[in-house]
C-alpha cells in the first residue's frame, strides 16, 4: 500500500523549447496546496535529457535538477514540449522512459509534450488529448494513435494535458485525489480559476478569424463545424453538410455567416489551410503529400490557396519557420 504521507513526486521532463507557461500552470496550483493542507503533499523535480539548462519558448533559461538518467523516485513524469521536440540521444532518452513505464511510472504530455511521448512508443493503445493547433499533424505522424479534443485525458497510466490551462486542471484533478474536495476548491480560488474542467470537457476552439468559438454556435452551425473538422482530408459539398444538418443549402449559408461572419465555403477552406499549415511547419511531408492529406488532388491548387490565405507559399512559411527554429532554438506556435 503506497504511504498516504509521503509526498506525491512529480517530475517535468523540459524540452528546448517547452511552453513556459504549461510549467507554472502545473508547479503553481501544487505548490499553493502544499500551502493550504499545511504539508508537503506534492514535491516535483525538473530534468532535462542531459541536466543542461534549457531554454523555454519564452526564452526564459531553466537549471533542471538532474538528468533524465537520474530520475527516480517519481510517482508521474510530464513531458513538456513543442511538436518538433527530439531527444539528441532518442534510443537512449526512450529507452530510459520506456524502463521508468515498465516499472509502474505513471507517464504524461501536455501540449506539444504528446508528441515526444508517442515517438517513445508510450502512447500506442492509449488515447490522448491533443490541442486543436497539433491536431493534423499529430494525426500525420501518428495515424494509428487515438487523439481527442478534451481538456485532459486519463487513460490508465497516461495522462494528457492540451494546454497550460488544461494543465492545471490536471493538477487539481491530482490535488483532489490527494487533499479532497475542499482545498482542490481554495487551490482553483486562489488562482481564479473559475471552473474545474475535468474529462469530457472539449476544448474551447475558435471558428476561424471569428470572435465566437465552437461550443458558443447554434446547435445546427456547431454541427457543422464538426462535420466540416471531420472532412479534411475528403471534402464535402456544402450541400451535403446541409443536409447532414437539416438545413437547405440557403439556410446553412444565411445561418453560418450571421454566426461565424463567414460562409460555409470560406470557412472550410481556411480550416483545411490552417490544417495544411500545421503539417508545413511540424512535418517533412512533400507539399503533394500535404495536398494530399487536406483534400485536395494536387499540389497546385492547395499552394494558390495557401498563399491567398497566409500571404506566401507553403515553402517559404517552411523556411521562415525553420530559420527561426536554427537561430532560436524553438518550436512556434506554443500554448
Amino acid at each position: 500500500m503506497p504511504d498516504p504521507t509521503r509526498p506525491t513526486h512529480l517530475g517535468f521532463l523540459l524540452f528546448p523549447g517547452f511552453p513556459m507557461a504549461c510549467l507554472t500552470s502545473a508547479i503553481e496550483p501544487l505548490r499553493a496546496a502544499n500551502e493550504i493542507a499545511g504539508q508537503q503533499a506534492f514535491a516535483w523535480t525538473l530534468y532535462s535529457e542531459t541536466g543542461a539548462r534549457v531554454r523555454s519558448s519564452a526564452e526564459v533559461w531553466f537549471d533542471p535538477d538532474a538528468p533524465l538518467s537520474e530520475a527516480q523516485g517519481l510517482d508521474y513524469l510530464f513531458l513538456l514540449s513543442g511538436p518538433l521536440a527530439t531527444f539528441e540521444a532518442p534510443k537512449a532518452a526512450n529507452g530510459q522512459l520506456r524502463r521508468l513505464s515498465r516499472h509502474g511510472l505513471k507517464m504524461g504530455g501536455v501540449s506539444g509534450g504528446v508528441f515526444p511521448l508517442a515517438r517513445s512508443g508510450l502512447l500506442v493503445e492509449h488515447e490522448s488529448s491533443v490541442h486543436w493547433c497539433y491536431e493534423a499533424a499529430f494525426a500525420a505522424e501518428f495515424p494509428d494513435h487515438r487523439m481527442t479534443s478534451d481538456v485532459i485525458t486519463i487513460d490508465r497510466d497516461r495522462y494528457t494535458a492540451s494546454g497550460a490551462a488544461a494543465a492545471f486542471d490536471l493538477m487539481l484533478h491530482l490535488i483532489e485525489q490527494k487533499l479532497g474536495h475542499e482545498v482542490t476548491t481554495e487551490v482553483a480560488c486562489w488562482f481564479q480559476h473559475p471552473l474545474v474542467r475535468g474529462q469530457g470537457v472539449r476544448q474551447k476552439i475558435p471558428t476561424v478569424s471569428s470572435e465566437s468559438t465552437s461550443d458558443m454556435l447554434p446547435p445546427a452551425i456547431a454541427e457543422a463545424v464538426k462535420v466540416f473538422a471531420e472532412h479534411i482530408g475528403d471534402p464535402l459539398n456544402v450541400a451535403d453538410v446541409a443536409q447532414i444538418v437539416g438545413l437547405s443549402p440557403r439556410q446553412l449559408e444565411r445561418s453560418f455567416k450571421s454566426a461565424t461572419g463567414q460562409s460555409p465555403s470560406h470557412y472550410y477552406r481556411t480550416l483545411r489551410m490552417n490544417a495544411a499549415r500545421q503539417l508545413v511547419l511540424y512535418s517533412g511531408d512533400t507539399m503533394t503529400q500535404i495536398a494530399q492529406a487536406v483534400g485536395y488532388a494536387n499540389a497546385r491548387p492547395m499552394m494558390r490557396h495557401y498563399r491567398e490565405t497566409f500571404g506566401q507559399s507553403p515553402e517559404q512559411d517552411r523556411k521562415r519557420i525553420n530559420l527561426f527554429r536554427v537561430e532560436n532554438n524553438r518550436s512556434i506556435p506554443s500554448t
